[in-house]
């Protein structure tokens, strides 16, 4: 089996935070984006990682050496911005006759249990994971007829459909699905001037193929500042990790705080993670993500983000905040 994982792409919903960083390297939980997607894919047999980056490709590739040397991985540059599916087809020379084939997207992280693809799709060409969702508005969902996938609508109006796909998909025939994306690019099946994944399943359905949308248990959206602490809350929950220095504090349960993180005198929690090399004290924090090597002091936070090296000092305030920052403060 091989694993491709388009990373690349601006980041854009999560600026400031993806200024100096690809967006698969933002913390969430203790951990990076990555590396929560690379611990749920190891659970399989996987001969190759494949990854195509962008111009922040370097940051991808020193993590993967650092964090999993253990793992064979590779690496594809995409230049133009030409979509998903043109991400996907940049990973064909290290895809053979005979892989099988998993396409992991990291905008989100996976609940689910990869050990029964084989079981799934015994009699199916493939799996397109799905969630069942209420805003089907937003998504591109899967129409079903029985156990199998019988069109694909984005955005629909109407609710043809609740199975939105979650970006996880799994090929039998890996070399075969390649060749499906690029005929379709031959084509020039295109939205917007980009190459989509429905319009390849569709071809590929049109040749006989089936499909099914397993569903997965959660589906964690890491895109944007307040879905990455919703999915900072969900991964919290049952982990009350404390590895740092806390000194003449209140905990409330669930808290992470990294070694070589030191708080003092602060009430933090619920649903906080601190990375290492922060300080904090005499501050109120909860619900909030704060990242490697911050000072936070004389401080109350909610829902707050804080990159790397940030400084923040109460009143009287002084503030000097990158570009694209939010920042609000109620009387």
């Amino acid at each position: 089996m091989k694993a491709i994982l388009p990373v690349a792409g601006k980041g854009t919903r999560l600026r400031p935070h993806t200024h100096t960083k690809a967006k698969s390297l933002v913390k969430v939980a203790g951990k990076t984006v990555l590396e929560h997607i690379i611990e749920r894919l190891k659970v399989l047999a996987i001969d190759e990682y494949i990854f195509i980056t962008d111009e922040n490709g370097a940051q991808v590739e020193a993590f993967m050496a650092e964090h999993f040397p253990e793992l064979c991985c590779s690496y594809q540059v995409q230049h133009q911005r030409l979509g998903p599916a043109h991400a996907v087809a940049l990973a064909a020379p290290s895809i053979q006759s005979g892989d099988d084939l998993l396409v992991v997207f990291n905008d989100t992280i996976f609940v689910t249990d990869l050990n029964r693809i084989d079981h799934l799709c015994s009699d199916a060409d493939g799996l397109i994971y799905s969630r069942e969702v209420e805003d089907y508005q937003r998504f591109g969902v899967n129409v079903m007829d029985g156990d199998y996938i019988v069109d694909m609508v984005e955005k629909p109006d109407t609710p043809v459909s609740r199975l939105a796909q979650v970006g996880l998909y799994y090929l039998k025939d890996g070399a075969g699905f390649i060749a499906a994306i690029e005929a379709t690019i031959a084509a020039g099946d295109t939205v917007k001037g980009e190459y989509y994944l429905p319009a390849v399943f569709m071809r590929m359905m049109a040749e006989g193929k089936k499909f099914k949308a397993p569903q997965i248990d959660a589906w964690l959206d890491c895109g944007k500042p307040e879905t990455l602490l919703e999915t900072n809350r969900y991964l919290l929950e049952g982990r009350h990790h404390i590895h740092g220095e806390v000194d003449d504090c209140v905990l409330i349960e669930p808290v992470h705080v990294e070694r070589g993180a030191r708080i003092r005198h602060s009430i933090i929690g619920p649903h906080v993670s601190v990375a290492a090399g922060s300080e904090v004290d005499f501050s109120t924090i909860s619900d909030s993500i704060i990242n490697a090597d911050c000072k936070v002091s004389h401080m109350s936070l909610n829902q707050s983000l804080l990159g790397d090296s940030v400084t923040l000092i109460g009143a009287p305030r002084r503030m000097n905040i990158g570009d694209h920052s939010l920042i609000v403060m109620d009387q």
